[in-house]
């Protein structure tokens, strides 16, 4: 049975115990924060995008909202700009930073180009053929694949952290996925439904290997104005 859902304004819609068993562990999910991206374009798993100025912010942030918080692991996508969210939590925190390959940015045709509606290659013809399956979907890796490699990393990540709180620093996407595979809603959604912002936390919280809540929390909230709106990952 899926946990309830949180609600949009972060609080959990369940209830949970007031006492907290030895064995009750959290995982956070961690977006990284704003890209420096002047280009425009989707960067998706290209090497060498990195945080921006208010990106590091967005960061320092993430690691003030769980300063208080029992945080015995620290896992990274391989991507630079969520290595960078990572760096103010691992210090605060005084663990290593440990990289999973299955927290990556999700695989996409796009990548490397402009895909801003009216502007960008979304309007040329020879993109079309890639738009043909929106629940697939046709035009990256599946949501079922990237559903299946995220909670391989939440299990790991729970059973290593068990009884205490692990951060895991991934993207958008993979992120909304995973919270979306919980609740055991349907994978396949309009992007622009996703509550994922930059820097935000999706916690799941379990008592033993039962996953009992899952709640969602924006420590850059004010920054979020100042962010660019254009679709990088």
């Amino acid at each position: 049975m899926a946990p309830e859902p949180a609600s949009r304004d972060g609080t959990p819609q369940g209830n949970l115990s007031m006492a907290e068993p030895a064995d009750r562990t959290v995982v956070h999910l961690l977006r990284h924060g704003e890209v420096f991206n002047p280009e425009g374009v989707l960067y998706g798993r290209l090497p060498g995008y990195y945080l921006s100025d208010l990106g590091e912010q967005m960061a320092v942030r993430a690691a003030d909202a769980l300063a208080g918080h029992d945080v015995t692991l620290v896992v990274s996508s391989p991507m630079e700009r969520a290595q960078q969210t990572a760096t103010p939590m691992a210090q605060r925190h005084e663990v290593p930073i440990e990289i999973d390959p299955n927290l990556i940015e999700a695989d996409n045709v796009f990548e490397g180009q402009r895909v801003s509606v009216g502007d960008g290659v979304l309007k040329q013809p020879r993109a079309w053929r890639h738009l043909w399956n929106p629940f697939r979907p046709s035009w990256g890796e599946p949501y079922d694949e990237v559903a299946a490699r995220m909670h391989l990393a939440i299990d790991s990540a729970r059973d290593r952290a068990r009884g205490h709180e692990a951060v895991l620093i991934s993207h958008q996407l993979p992120i909304w996925i995973a919270r979306l595979k919980a609740e055991e809603r349907r994978l396949w959604h309009d992007p622009r439904s996703r509550q994922c912002s930059l820097a935000s936390l999706t916690s799941l919280t379990y008592d033993g290997d039962t996953l009992s809540a899952i709640t969602y929390t924006e420590p850059s909230r004010d920054l979020l104005a100042k962010a660019s709106k254009i679709a990088g990952a």
